[in-house]
């Protein structure tokens, strides 16, 4: 195996918590109190949440102004991108931007690029491309990058990511992705087909306890976090399927490890035991064309197909898609040319 799996679920850059104010407590405006108790958010960062209703006094949206009291309970949530490197280097890496304005950015990406620098991945990101395409996106923590990320996906998936050029917008969209207010569509080819034309896979998933680089679904139990994935067939290939996959939650190599669960893996998905002939008799014409296929795509058959969220600053509806890569639909064209013929 040699992928290494990312070490956060999209709803871990959204860190929640709860603070119970002291009785001695003085008359204090709550973005001073705050900032106090978050030394490494600044004063801006809180009144960023404050304003995207992140901050909760009592259960209720305050403002900024609001002036905490003994015995107040509040809540906050606070946008928290993955930690980098404290030095990033600009990478001249072209990149696919679907849209761009002075908020937000929308790249479609290629399915080799890693999202952000990790084990074995020290170069040529999306966050080394970014560097390099802007100076300014949002930084925290005495000067170390945090790039605007607010979800990811997976090296070796393509498609869409959406990436905040503000603090503001960071706060806005991660609020988005916990609340699951965001709307995320992928496509993915799977082996066989699914007895139901849709259906919704309702299981924890958290780290294997096996091999911590993969992930696992855990039925029963308090093993893993609850994930939600809901899927449609769209194209039936005897062998094989398309279908689409909506997302509620955001876990770590969650569609790859529920479909896998129900027996379907991803096509060509090396970590979830996909890069095997898993459907149809195995004669050398056939296993020949599968191993074909497997050139055609030498990679889990994933692509986050359209993205839909709430702009930032003009909080209107903003929906994005995008068509398939070559590669995908590429062997798409294969297995329906083969069952004509078979």
């Amino acid at each position: 195996m040699n992928e290494e799996i990312e070490n956060f679920d999209d709803e871990e850059l959204y860190i929640h918590k709860t603070i119970a104010v002291d009785e001695g407590q003085s008359p204090l405006r709550i973005d001073k109190f705050l900032s106090i108790h978050y030394k490494n958010a600044t004063r801006t960062r809180i009144q960023n949440a404050i304003l995207t209703d992140s901050v909760k006094v009592n259960e209720q949206s305050v403002k900024s102004s609001y002036k905490v009291k003994p015995g107040d309970s509040i809540t906050i949530s606070l946008s928290e991108p993955p930690k980098m490197p404290s030095e990033i280097i600009a990478e001249d890496i072209p990149l696919n931007i679907a849209y761009e304005d002075d908020t937000l950015l929308i790249v479609n990406k290629t399915p080799e690029m890693v999202v952000h620098p990790g084990f074995n991945n020290y170069s040529g990101t999306l966050v080394h491309a970014l560097a390099h395409h802007f100076q300014n996106l949002p930084t925290s923590r005495n000067g170390e990058m945090r790039p605007g990320l607010v979800h990811r996906i997976d090296k070796g998936t393509s498609g869409l990511l959406v990436i905040a050029k503000t603090e503001f917008a960071m706060q806005h969209l991660a609020k988005q992705f916990f609340d699951h207010s965001s709307e995320r569509t992928y496509y993915a080819l799977i082996w066989g087909e699914p007895e139901a034309d849709s259906g919704t896979i309702d299981a924890n998933i958290g780290r294997s306890l096996k091999d911590r680089r993969v992930s696992a679904v855990f039925e029963e139990g308090d093993f893993g976090k609850r994930a939600v994935t809901h899927y449609k067939v769209l194209e039936r290939l005897r062998y094989v399927s398309l279908i689409e996959c909506k997302l509620e939650t955001g876990r770590t190599h969650q569609i790859r490890a529920h479909m896998k669960h129900i027996g379907h893996p991803l096509f060509n998905d090396t970590t979830y035991g996909g890069n095997q002939v898993l459907r149809g008799n195995i004669f050398s014409k056939y296993k020949q064309f599968v191993d074909n296929c497997f050139e055609m795509i030498p990679r889990q058959a994933l692509h986050a197909k359209s993205l839909g969220v709430v702009h930032p600053k003009t909080k209107e509806w903003m929906q994005f898609d995008s068509e398939l890569p070559e590669d995908f639909k590429n062997v798409l064209e294969k297995w329906r040319g083969y069952l004509q013929y078979n």
